[in-house]
C-alpha cells in the first residue's frame, strides 16, 4: 500500500493577518466546530473583536451547555507577554469564562503560566493553550490541526471546589457516582453524546447546538424516576416554546413512540419538553439499564430537536 507524506504548511501562506484573515476563518461554523471538538466544548460564536475592559477579544463565543462565555485570543506567531496580560484581564472582567489562547508556538514559560492559572482558579475560570499547525498530502487542500498544550485539570479543580464547600450529603454523593458511571458507560459504548464533568446534583446537561437551549438528564433518588428535558431559555423562550409545540407536538409523539410532556412553566424563565421513566436510582445494579435508556433517548432527542432549533 502506497501512503502519502504529510507536508507542513506555513501558517502565513494560509492567513496573512490574524485579525484580517485568521479570526474570520476561525469564526466560521465549520472551523469553530473543529476547535470545539478539540477541547470538548460545543461553541457558538457571538461576536468578533469584542471589547473586554481595555482590550478586544478576537472571538467571543458561548458554551452552549452552560451559556458561559468563551473568549478566544489568536496569534500566528510565538506567544508573548502582551497576550498573556490580556488573557488575565479577560478573566478578571468576567465571573465565569473559558479562555482559549491559540498560537503557532507556545513558549515553556507561557505554557507553565496557563498551568499555574488553572491551578489557582476554581472551576468557573478555565484556560486552554492551543498550538495550530497545517498540513497537506501531495497536492491536497491544506488541513488545520489544533494541538492542546495546556488545559484545565478538572480533577484538581473539582477537589478544590468540593473542599471549599460544606461536606456533600449522602444523596449528592450517590448522584455524583451515578453520573460518573454514566459517563464511563457512554465512553465505552458507541454514542456521539458527550458528557460534561459529572456533578454532585440530580441533573447534568448536554449541548443542543445553540445558546439558551440544552438537554438535561435528571435522576431522582427520592421519587424514583429518570427524565430527559429539552430546556428552552432566553428572552423569547415562551414564544419559541409555543412555536415548537404547535409545529411538532403530534409528530414528536409519533417519532418517540411516547407522549412527551410540553410544559410552558409560565412563572419560570424556561420552558421544557420532557420524557420520563420510573426508575430506582438508588439501586446500583440497575444503573446500566438506566444509562442505556439515557443513551438511546438522548440520541433521539438530539437528532430530532437540534435541526429544528438551529433554524429558528
Amino acid at each position: 500500500m502506497k501512503l502519502g507524506k504529510l507536508e507542513k504548511v506555513q501558517l502565513r501562506e494560509l492567513w496573512n493577518g490574524e485579525a484580517s484573515d485568521f479570526t474570520p476563518w476561525l469564526a466560521d461554523n465549520d472551523n469553530i466546530e473543529l476547535l470545539g471538538d478539540t477541547i470538548g466544548i460545543e461553541l457558538e460564536v457571538q461576536e468578533q473583536e469584542k471589547s473586554v475592559g481595555p482590550f478586544k477579544a478576537d472571538i467571543l463565543c458561548k458554551d452552549t451547555v452552560t451559556d458561559n462565555f468563551v473568549l478566544i485570543e489568536n496569534q500566528l506567531e510565538r506567544t508573548d507577554h502582551t497576550h498573556l496580560g490580556q488573557l488575565m484581564t479577560y478573566a478578571a472582567g468576567l465571573d465565569a469564562v473559558t479562555i482559549i489562547w491559540i498560537a503557532k508556538i507556545f513558549s515553556e514559560e507561557h505554557r507553565a503560566a496557563l498551568d499555574w492559572l488553572n491551578s489557582i482558579t476554581d472551576d468557573k475560570i478555565n484556560f486552554f493553550g492551543i498550538e495550530i499547525e497545517a498540513y497537506r498530502i501531495g497536492d491536497s487542500v491544506p488541513a488545520p490541526m489544533f494541538n492542546i498544550v495546556a488545559k484545565p485539570n478538572d480533577w484538581t479543580k473539582s477537589i478544590k471546589s468540593a473542599a471549599s464547600k460544606t461536606k456533600i450529603t449522602e444523596t449528592k454523593q450517590l448522584q455524583l457516582e451515578y453520573w460518573e458511571a454514566m459517563k464511563k458507560y457512554f465512553e465505552s459504548n458507541d454514542t456521539f453524546i458527550k458528557c460534561q464533568k459529572p456533578p454532585p446534583q440530580h441533573w447534568t446537561n448536554f449541548a443542543l447546538g445553540r445558546s439558551n437551549f440544552n438537554i438535561s438528564a435528571i435522576c431522582s433518588v427520592r421519587d424514583n424516576f429518570i427524565r430527559i428535558d429539552v430546556n428552552i431559555g432566553g428572552p423569547d423562550a415562551k414564544d419559541i416554546f409555543h412555536k415548537l409545540k404547535s409545529s411538532y407536538e403530534e409528530d414528536a409523539n409519533k417519532h418517540f413512540a411516547a407522549i412527551l410532556e410540553w410544559n410552558e412553566l409560565p412563572d419560570a424563565k424556561v420552558s421544557i419538553i420532557n420524557l420520563k421513566k420510573d426508575a430506582k436510582v438508588s439501586v446500583r445494579s440497575l444503573w446500566s439499564e438506566q444509562h442505556e435508556w439515557f443513551r438511546v433517548n438522548l440520541e433521539k432527542f438530539d437528532k430530532y430537536f437540534r435541526p429544528k432549533i438551529k433554524v429558528l
